[in-house]
């Protein structure tokens, strides 16, 4: 998570604490409207590396990575 939230923190200009904030809050809100079960995944995955070799979805961090220009 700590990635997200810096990337969030870089391209706004938020300080990270203001960062892990709405991470926390965007995360929760869509574990929420997520079907049942795949908000645990979608957690899981944020709190890996990222890398998608362990992750139950894949390299979606390549790709979520790629929507905010991260390549």
């Amino acid at each position: 998570m700590d990635e997200i939230v810096k990337m969030v923190a870089d391209r706004t200009g938020m300080s990270e604490s203001a960062a892990r904030t709405a991470v926390v809050t965007v995360l929760g809100f869509l574990k929420d409207k997520l079907p049942a079960g795949i908000g645990d995944h979608l957690e899981s995955f944020i709190d890996s590396d990222g890398s998608g070799k362990d992750s139950p979805l894949g390299d979606i961090g390549g790709m979520i990575g790629g929507l905010f220009g991260k390549k």
